[in-house]
This record gives C-alpha cells, sequence and structure tokens, in this order.
C-alpha cells in the first residue's frame, strides 16, 4: 500500500462508518471545513468513489441554503476529502431526505439500509 492511499484509505473508512451508524463528520474538502451527514456512498460512471451528503454547517462555495435546506445536498468526491472526523451530534436529514440522484451509479452504502438508533 502506497503512503498516499493511507488518508483515502482512512476517509472512506470514516465515511463508511457514518452511514453505517448516522453520525455526522466533519471535513476539509477543497480547504473548507464541512459539517456533514453522508446518506450513499458509491461510485459514478467513471469509476470515482462519491457520497451523497446532507450538509448542514461550516463552509461551501455555494453557499448554505437556511430557509431552503434541500438546497443543501453535496455530491463530493471521497478523494476531496481530508481530515475526516466523525462527531456526537444528532443525525440530520431535511425532508427530502430520498431525493433523486445522479452522481452514484453503484451504491456502496446508503444509510436508509441501516436502522436508526433509537
Amino acid at each position: 500500500m502506497s503512503v498516499s492511499a493511507r488518508p483515502l484509505e482512512h476517509d472512506h473508512a470514516q465515511v463508511r462508518s457514518a452511514i453505517i451508524h448516522r453520525r455526522p463528520i466533519a471535513a476539509l474538502y477543497r480547504g473548507r471545513t464541512r459539517l456533514l451527514c453522508p446518506h450513499r456512498l458509491g461510485w459514478n460512471r467513471h469509476r470515482r468513489l462519491q457520497v451523497l451528503c446532507y450538509q448542514y454547517g461550516g463552509d461551501s462555495e455555494s453557499g448554505l441554503h437556511p430557509t431552503d435546506p434541500s438546497e443543501n445536498w453535496r455530491c463530493l468526491a471521497v478523494e476531496n476529502l481530508s481530515q475526516v472526523e466523525l462527531l456526537d451530534a444528532p443525525w440530520q436529514a431535511p425532508e427530502n431526505h430520498s431525493r433523486p440522484q445522479n452522481c452514484i451509479e453503484e451504491v456502496e452504502l446508503d444509510v436508509d439500509d441501516f436502522p436508526a438508533p433509537d
């Protein structure tokens, strides 16, 4: 295993854990701190590992929309995530949490496949 592969594997594992246990994450994405709830993980048509997240805090190039949370869905390339950290914070998802998406063709994990904690 190359040294450069280790951070990607770690970040991939953290995203997987967040989905399975419905825990938010904090991460850097292209230099911006983001607070995210990952909902779906998988590969796009170019075999790039992507994660569909609900962003509830932090910074974003397009800005967050507090009046319309349905606009805060992000499809992010896992390779561009760094410093991924599981948070002890409430899971967040707007009403349209199962909205159609086309950024992931082959699903590895989906939060709806795991029961919500009581």
